[in-house]
């Protein structure tokens, strides 16, 4: 089935969608809509049925702006104050102001949210300040779901094809992608009008504290393939040294849910059974407490619900060990370890590369677009800070609608042929060595030296060694790596991506020389926040095949931040008082 087989095809489409998890069905279903007559194609390198971050589901919306509870100027400042300023508002605002909608049509796609006996949204506090959680009673029901539309709607629906580079034509407009056939390694290029990342998070960098190649936290097959692509077509990439890390229960890749468990009751604690943080948003400061009280004599961290009345914690494993990962109960069991019966030891995850959960992504505007014309990007790849499920779904229906009509007004670009010829070239190097380096040696190595040089607290000496042992890998990548079939030829391009996700996180830390977001960029070296000159995004991008960063100013805020407010996530340890 894996035998590697010689083969180039070329199809045109007006909106071409990579990536079948949250956004990218969205955006291509959207774009139908919008746009009956459009020829939409939706890209994926596995299967859409099955794909993405939700493919066994989700526990609940994290974001949910819902009239009664919150504004979405109320949202737009939480979200402004919990990734320390730097933010353009215009995008969070367009996604507070659409996502209820957004809830509404999911919600008519069978996809259920609580309810209160009144029949409104059961809205739950998790967040420092805002009301926001809504939680999904049938939440592993939404990928087929979502599934049902894209079939209802005719979406043309590639599977089992993984692009790897985007084509550009000679004004830099986007052009197309090339891909290769995960199961053939037959080449397929795809002409578009436009073309929208939605390819997810970066999620295999850092190493699991397991060694696990795939027990990460994030969904493991997110292998920052659309940074990559958007870094090689000359798209501006904003705050990658914003790292995501999260809290996680310990030797499992899954998260602590202390969202699900929190508005039950639960919350985290250290090992003598006290909270020690106001609120388990998720948030870079949240995870500096979180580190320090793991570094203090009160460590380890802990999920504490064995406080809580026996039906109360039925009623959240009915959640966390049905939705998302049901091996969760399954571990719990095997380990001898019971919530009702002891707190639930947690660590902190390795580290990634998400929007979804921090801030680093593709930059884009209110549009979805990026800076190369024709170009979009949603989800947990986009550069719209905390904006999780809801937001991928969103922003993906903005995407999708804003690159259909722009396709409308544009004629099909052209592009060189040259570059197809020297893509298929690299791809299918390691294929011709019959000697050599698999791909899951390499990326071991590669994303131990992430953990070892990377990880924080940042060190400048440390990430410059370890830019120099991960340019090492690179030349092991282009001239030693060797594959046997096309399964381990993914996986070869899957290295790379991680490869240069690897590149972009060194070289943006070192930029940016103060620390901000907490623990997500903690310097050592420049251990002070510094408004005067880092109050910015920084912009990494290729130029004349080399890595650069710039500061781009950040936008001036359509809802004002009080001065008082500003610094309200730094304020979330709990202190003992006289």
């Amino acid at each position: 089935m894996d035998e590697i087989k010689q083969g180039l095809s070329e199809i045109e489409c007006d909106v071409l969608v990579i990536g079948g998890g949250t956004a990218g069905p969205m955006a291509a279903y959207k774009a139908k809509r919008r746009n009956p007559k459009a020829r939409v194609v939706l890209l994926e390198k596995a299967n859409v049925k099955r794909s993405g971050a939700i493919a066994m589901g989700m526990d609940g919306l994290n974001n949910a702006v819902v009239p009664g509870f919150a504004t979405p100027e109320q949202y737009t400042k939480e979200i402004t104050i919990a990734n320390d300023g730097i933010c353009d508002q215009a995008p969070v605002y367009k996604y507070a102001s659409r996502c209820f909608d957004v809830i509404q049509e999911l919600d008519s796609f069978g996809i259920k949210f609580q309810k209160t006996e009144n029949g409104d949204f059961d809205v739950k506090k998790v967040h420092h300040l805002g009301s926001y959680v809504l939680p999904m009673p049938n939440g592993e029901t939404v990928k087929k779901a979502l599934y049902r539309q894209l079939r209802r709607e005719k979406v043309l629906i590639s599977n089992r094809y993984m692009a790897t580079r985007l084509l550009t034509a000679k004004d830099g407009r986007i052009a197309g992608v090339i891909a290769v056939n995960t199961r053939s390694a037959e080449f397929l290029v795809l002409r578009a009008k436009t073309v929208i990342l939605c390819t997810g998070a970066a999620g295999r960098l850092g190493l699991p504290q397991s060694g696990y190649l795939w027990g990460t936290y994030e969904n493991a097959t997110n292998s920052g393939d659309g940074y990559a692509m958007a870094y090689h077509a000359g798209a501006g990439l904003a705050n990658i040294e914003c790292y995501q890390i999260n809290p996680l229960i310990k030797d499992y890749n899954g998260p602590a849910c202390a969202y699900v468990a929190g508005p039950f009751g639960a919350y985290t604690a250290n090992s003598e059974g006290n909270r020690f943080i106001e609120c388990d948003y998720w948030s870079g400061q949240m995870m500096q407490e979180f580190y320090n009280e793991l570094q203090s004599g009160k460590g380890p961290v802990f999920l504490k619900l064995n406080h809580l009345h026996s039906d109360t914690v039925g009623q959240i494993e009915a959640v966390l060990h049905k939705v998302e990962r049901p091996s969760r109960g399954r571990f719990h069991e095997n380990r001898g370890t019971n919530y009702r019966e002891k707190m639930i030891e947690m660590h902190i995850s390795e580290i990634g590369l998400c929007s979804g959960h921090s801030a680093s992504g593709v930059f884009v505007d209110e549009f979805a677009r990026t800076t190369v014309t024709g170009l979009y990007s949603a989800g947990d790849m986009a550069s719209v800070p905390h904006n999780y499920m809801l937001g991928a779904f969103t922003n993906g229906a903005v995407a999708g609608e804003h690159a259909v009509d722009f396709a409308a007004e544009v004629d099909l670009p052209d592009y060189n042929r040259d570059d197809v010829v020297r893509e298929q070239e690299r791809v299918l190097a390691p294929t011709r060595r019959d000697d050599g380096i698999p791909p899951n040696q390499l990326e071991y190595k590669a994303r131990r030296l992430v953990n070892d040089y990377l990880q924080p607290p940042k060190v400048t000496a440390k990430m410059q060694i370890g830019q120099a042992r991960l340019a090492e890998v690179r030349d092991d990548l282009d001239n030693a790596m060797m594959v046997r079939d096309s399964h381990e030829l993914m996986r070869a391009l899957e290295v790379s991506s991680i490869l240069d996700c690897a590149d972009m996180a060194a070289y943006a830390s070192l930029f940016r020389t103060e620390s901000r977001w907490g623990l997500y960029h903690n310097r050592v070296d420049y251990p002070e926040k510094n408004d005067e000159d880092w109050f910015c995004h920084s912009i990494l991008s290729k130029r004349d095949g080399r890595m650069t960063a710039e500061k781009r100013a950040v936008e001036p805020y359509l809802v004002p931040i009080d001065e008082s407010e500003r610094d309200a996530y730094d304020r979330q340890r709990i202190r003992q008082h006289a």
